[in-house]
Order: structure tokens, then C-alpha cells, then sequence
């Protein structure tokens, strides 16, 4: 949904990410993400999709959390869209189960915002002025039963399905 899921997924489970390689040469964010073992994709390009899984099992393989976006996108997080599923393989080759994390913000309320929403149109400064305007926002993190992957039955495109469905099941709660 926002810019803000990496901050608060950190918070709770330290983590290498996964992103765009275009954030790299944002000024001071891709100095930030490189200096913290961030993956950068070049998206559309199945060689490198291939070099990124090798990082990301390397990763993996010593027992570091890496942190997926596999939507590929953001949204206003009233939904979820389709999983992009080949950037799971190097949990099933490495025995790693996928952790699913449903992330939701919301007022002191309880009710529901957008205002982190960092979708469509809205530029970093829209995102920034509509989070300071709220005042207070909560971000919400529902954690779903982990995901085994040493299972016969565990190939990249049911895994993602079973991972979009358990997060979808959490964001209305």
C-alpha cells in the first residue's frame, strides 16, 4: 500500500527487501535501501529475475527474513491484487517458509485510511502531507500461518495463491 510497509514490517521482522530497481537512484531512500542488503529487480527482464533469486536464496540460506512485495505494485488497500509468483522459488529451494503479512492503516478510531495509500497518481510529497493531516495512524500488521514449502505439493504459483488468499482474508478485519 505504501511506502510505510517497509518501516513497519521492519519494525516487527527485520528484513532484506526486495524492490524496483529504479528506487536505487532515488536520492537519499536507494542510499538507505542499498546499505540495507535491499534487492533491486529490474522488472520485465527474466535473467535478471534470475540473478535477484540467486541473491535472495543467499539471503535466505543464512537465515535472513527477505521481504516480498509480490503484488508489484501498490494500492489504496481495499484489496489485493494477483501475486507475481517467481519470486518464491528461492524459498522453496532453500526449505523456507513463506510468512504472509497483511498490513492495514487505520485512524485511533479503529476506522480505515487511505492517507498512506502511495498509489495511481500520488506523488511522495501528496503521500507525506496526507499522513501528517491524519495526526495519528495505526498501522495494523495480521500475521497469517506460516506457509510451508518442503511440501510436495509446493510450487511457486499455489504457494502464491495460498499467500494472496491468507493476506486478503486479513486486510477487512
Amino acid at each position: 500500500m505504501s511506502w510505510l510497509d517497509v518501516f513497519v514490517i521492519n519494525a516487527a521482522y527485520p528484513a532484506a527487501f526486495v524492490s524496483k530497481a529504479e528506487v536505487r537512484d532515488w536520492p537519499v531512500v536507494g542510499w538507505l535501501a542499498a546499505r540495507h542488503e535491499t534487492v533491486f529487480l529490474r522488472r520485465g527482464s527474466r535473467g535478471h529475475a534470475r540473478i535477484v533469486n540467486a541473491e535472495i536464496g543467499a539471503l535466505l540460506a543464512r537465515k535472513r527474513h527477505v521481504a516480498i512485495f509480490p503484488e508489484g505494485t501498490t494500492t489504496d488497500g481495499s484489496h489485493v491484487q494477483g501475486f507475481h509468483a517467481a519470486l518464491l522459488q528461492p524459498a522453496i529451494l532453500t526449505g523456507a517458509p513463506i510468512q504472509p503479512l497483511a498490513i492495514s492503516y487505520r485512524l485511533s478510531d479503529g476506522r480505515y485510511t487511505r492517507a498512506p495509500a502511495y498509489d495511481g497518481d500520488v506523488s511522495l510529497l501528496e503521500c507525506l502531507q496526507a499522513i501528517v493531516a491524519e495526526g495519528e495512524i495505526v498501522a495494523r500488521v495480521r500475521v497469517a500461518p506460516p506457509l510451508p514449502t518442503c511440501t510436495e505439493t509446493s510450487d511457486r504459483k499455489s504457494l502464491a495463491r495460498e499467500a494472496r488468499e491468507a493476506i486478503a482474508a486479513r486486510i477487512t478485519d
